[in-house]
């Protein structure tokens, strides 16, 4: 783990959990920062704020004085209330509404009162604070430089109907540090967000070492390196590593099931290189993928000189239909179904069917057929064979094909992963049925003097097949009567005897709809059989399929029975099941709607 860690951070210079880190303090620092300018403008403007109101009030109080004299005696009667009761740094200034100053406390003459003030100080009509005071009722300015006294001023003017009254403070040391804004909020903030920093830091430091060894594991499956468990034990308790410890496990299933496939892969194979039929699976490209040794065989047959190369089959001049078809197959408009073309080849005295089946991805498989003796068994072997390759061609193609993108796709969200492991495994599922139903049917063909038969009771067997499908009968609103009556005994093999009924039961289930009754009932019996009868009230099937039901890989909606899952085998094996124990079926509509599956077995001598 230590190199695969070191590989990795060779290849990052800063880490996710650093990165996150470091954008969390860079967005929080910039939300601190706008905060501290904010407030610290906010207190200040309190300030300048509050110290307007101070002189507001001072000049209200200086009006509520010049209201008990007349124009001529302000001057006077400011000088004296002045030095009484404000404060000897104030600057007192009245002014007309024309603008001419009348007072100014900071330039008077040697009596007291005023000396030419509208020649020395000139019109104040265009200060700022007087502006103010004349459009709203009030005005300051902060801080202005005196053209009269050289020092700078905060003013604060007042407009009455006769006159403008100004007051004024130095903007010395003493009022700047009055009007500054406390700085001990900034300590208060900077301690918060050193806290904070700190927890973000523990955060980001515990969600990085769980996406690091997320990104481990990622790294291993990545190359098909061994999982241990210490790696699981690894990840914190939280949701992160709960979603990476369901990672895991979904990984190794996907693993399990990979080698499982490689299993059934390799019976497939096996299959068929003992197939009876020359069989080959070429690449788009014409590119050898799989042949058995009947196809170089009847190939050599059929060819004019012997074969070195499977890839030579395409130059040999019987075999130019199959290949201008092959040739033309990437030029012809994209279908969903497989593209088919056969030829019958009549050569050296034997006669041989050659038949070439074109993908959706273009590859394709090309088989052949001796049928120069007993014509109607090879053809039909030869279409089970056809069949089997065709039906597991499917979920073999869509297993590989979600576990290539669940591979390939690097951070593919849960949502999708979940999904394309629940189809690969309905998939494996279905390829699972397939080859059990097969290799039932291979059993019953084959060995069918070999089976050993012992006493079954079928009241208790079916019983039993009930109770294993109650919930998909659930599932489905299916009710079902079961009137057979107890020990109702027969001489058989119980394996068979149960796919009898359970395939019968399953293709209720799939197919007959939802809200039915299936009804099972034994309604006779005589010295050499008990007559069974097994009948849904489901949609029944179109009297041209009757005959047929029983045929391999016979489907009455073909579409619909791949989407269900089915294989196209189970009425198959329950009509040889049947006949291996001497008796019969057949399959008819019911007056009332629905399918019925009337058939024999032979009782115990």
């Amino acid at each position: 783990m230590d190199t695969v860690l070191k590989r990795s951070n060779e290849n990052r210079f800063i880490s996710f959990s650093n990165r996150l880190f470091f954008s969390v303090v860079a967005l929080f620092a910039l939300s601190v920062g706008f905060f501290m300018v904010y407030q610290y403008q906010r207190e200040k403007d309190f300030k300048v704020e509050l110290l307007d109101l101070k002189l507001q009030d001072y000049n209200e109080r200086l009006h509520l004085e010049l209201q008990e004299t007349t124009m001529d005696q302000w001057p006077q009667r400011m000088d004296s209330y002045l030095q009484q009761h404000v404060n000897h740094e104030l600057r007192v200034t009245l002014i007309l509404p024309n603008g001419n100053v009348i007072y100014d406390n900071g330039h008077t003459g040697p009596n007291g009162y005023t000396s030419s003030l509208e020649t020395e100080l000139g019109n104040h009509l265009t200060r700022p604070e007087v502006v103010q005071a004349l459009r709203q009722g009030k005005g300051c300015d902060i801080r202005r430089l005196s053209k009269t006294t050289g020092t700078s001023y905060f003013y604060s003017a007042t407009a009455y109907p006769q006159v403008i009254i100004r007051s004024a403070l130095p903007y010395n040391l003493s009022l700047v540090r009055s009007l500054a804004a406390d700085y001990h909020y900034l300590w208060f903030a900077l301690l918060l967000t050193l806290v904070l920093l700190f927890f973000f830091y523990q955060l980001t430091s515990r969600l990085g070492r769980a996406i690091n060894q997320l990104r481990v594991f990622a790294l291993r499956a990545d190359r098909n390196e061994p999982i241990d468990a210490e790696i699981q034990k690894e990840f914190p308790h939280n949701e992160l590593g709960e979603i990476s410890q369901h990672i895991i496990q979904i990984y190794k299933r996907l693993v399990d099931t990979k080698e499982a496939l490689y299993i059934e892969r390799e019976k497939l194979i096996t299959h068929l290189q003992t197939a009876r039929e020359g069989l080959g699976v070429f690449t788009s490209n014409k590119k050898e993928i799989l042949v058995n040794s009947l196809f170089t065989q009847y190939f050599n047959l059929i060819s004019d000189h012997n074969l070195e190369r499977a890839e030579e089959i395409f130059r040999v001049k019987e075999f130019a239909p199959i290949n201008d078809f092959i040739n033309k197959a990437d030029r012809r408009s994209q279908v969903k179904e497989e593209r088919r073309m056969s030829i019958t080849i009549n050569k050296n005295g034997r006669i041989f069917i050659v038949e070439c089946i074109i993908f959706q991805d273009l590859s394709f498989e090309i088989s052949v057929n001796d049928i120069t003796q007993e014509e109607e068994q090879s053809r039909l072997k030869r279409q089970l064979t056809q069949n089997i390759a065709h039906e597991l061609k499917t979920p073999v193609s869509s297993i590989q094909g979600y576990l290539e993108t669940i591979v390939s796709t690097d951070n593919l969200p849960k949502e999708k992963l979940d999904t394309f492991l629940e189809r690969c495994y309905a998939q494996s599922n279905r390829l699972s049925r397939l080859l059990r139903d097969i290799s039932t049917l291979t059993r019953m063909d084959e060995a069918a003097n070999m089976i050993e038969m012992e006493r079954v009771d079928i009241s208790l067997l079916v019983a039993n097949m009930i109770n294993e499908v109650a919930l998909e009968l659930e599932e489905k609103q299916i009710s079902v009567v079961n009137a057979l009556k107890p020990k109702i005994q027969v001489q058989g093999d119980y394996s068979l005897l149960y796919s009898i009924f359970r395939n019968l039961m399953d293709n209720a289930i799939a197919y007959a709809g939802t809200g039915i009754r299936v009804t099972l009932q034994c309604f006779r019996e005589d010295e050499q059989y008990y007559y069974f009868s097994f009948a849904d009230t489901g949609v029944g099937v179109a009297p041209e399929h009757l005959s047929r039901l029983f045929e391999r890989f016979y489907r009455v909606d073909k579409g619909r029975s791949r989407k269900l899952g089915g294989t196209g085998l189970g009425l198959a094996i329950v009509k040889n099941a049947v006949l291996i124990h001497g008796g019969t079926i057949q399959a008819k509509n019911t007056l009332g709607g629905g399918l019925e599956f009337v058939f024999t077995l032979a009782k115990c001598p």
